[in-house]
This record gives C-alpha cells, structure tokens and sequence, in this order.
C-alpha cells in the first residue's frame, strides 16, 4: 500500500502556518538580542585591573546565555505546539480602540524632555516630564501637580547626581544645586 501524495503547500497553507506560529518572531528577536549582547560582551576591552572574581563581563554573558537558552526553549515549545495564553485583559477592555490622544501627549513629553534636558537640566526638565506625563495620564490638579512634580525631579537628580554619582545636566539651576 503507498502512501497518498501530499498535496503541495499554497501560500495560504504557509501563511497560515507562519501565523499559528507567531511566536517564532519573538524567539528570532530573543536569539538576535542574545547573539548582540555576547558578541558586546566579548569584544568588551577590560583593563588588567579590573579583572577580580566578578568581572565587567560576568553579568552580559549571563544575560546573552539566558536569552539564548530562553530563545530555544521557546522555539522547541512553539514547535511542539505550544501557545501563549490569549490577553485576558484584567482592567481594560479590550474590545475598545487605543486612546491615541494619550499615547501623543506622552510621545511629545518624552521628545521635549529629550530636547530641553540639556539646555534647561535635569531637574527643570524632569519637572515638566512628570507633570506632563500626570497631566497626559489624566491628573487635572494643577494646584499640587507641578510642586509634585519639581520635588520629585530634584529628588532624583539629587539621588542619582550626589549619591550615585551619575551625572546629569544641573542646566541654570548648576549653581545653586
């Protein structure tokens, strides 16, 4: 008895294929990520003096060997069958449109952050990037939203300026902080 000739495969079939599975994508993105951050991490240039036990490169090999591992075992999961759990949306539904407003408001926050950061400093800028993110994300105080927002912006420029020792643009205010 001889097997039946397989029909052969259409676009469709292998279009319908590619999108029962999807998560491929997302193992290519992690193996591609993985690949990236080994080859940084071995081409990394490290001083004789800063070798120790733990090194500049411990935690980027660990990191692109878990994200390889993750990669594969993923894709082995894919291909026997398995998929990702669908969405549930715990408090939002999910049947409603994207509110784009929001998303644009908080975009151009981050672009004028971006752009003001250097002339105006961290904590100028930091304080119209946490206002502007409460006033996009719905806060209408304006009353207590920008002192909100100036003391939390000069606490983490403080935080991560002094105590940390990451510098960031102090702007006019370089002085008198």
């Amino acid at each position: 008895m001889t097997a039946a000739p397989e029909p052969p495969r259409t676009r469709t079939s292998r279009a319908a294929w590619l999108r029962d599975h999807s998560e491929l994508g997302v193992c290519a993105l992690l193996l591609a990520l993985g690949v990236l951050v080994l080859t940084d991490a071995l081409t990394m240039d490290v001083d004789l003096t800063q070798r120790g036990p733990v090194g500049p490169r411990t935690v980027p090999l660990v990191v692109g060997g878990a994200l390889l591992v993750v990669a594969v075992l993923l894709a082995v999961d894919v291909l026997r069958g398995g998929r990702g759990e669908a969405e549930g949306g715990e408090d939002i539904d999910l049947a409603e449109p994207a509110d784009w407003r929001t998303v644009l408001l908080l975009t151009g926050v981050f672009l004028a952050t971006a752009v003001l950061i250097d002339p105006l400093g961290f904590p100028v800028a930091g304080a119209l990037l946490f206002w502007g993110a409460a006033f996009a994300l719905g806060s209408r105080r304006l009353d207590r939203d920008p002192l909100i927002a100036a003391v939390l912006a000069l606490l983490t420029f403080i935080v991560f300026d002094r105590l940390l020792g990451v510098p960031l643009p102090g702007g006019p205010l370089m002085g008198v902080l």
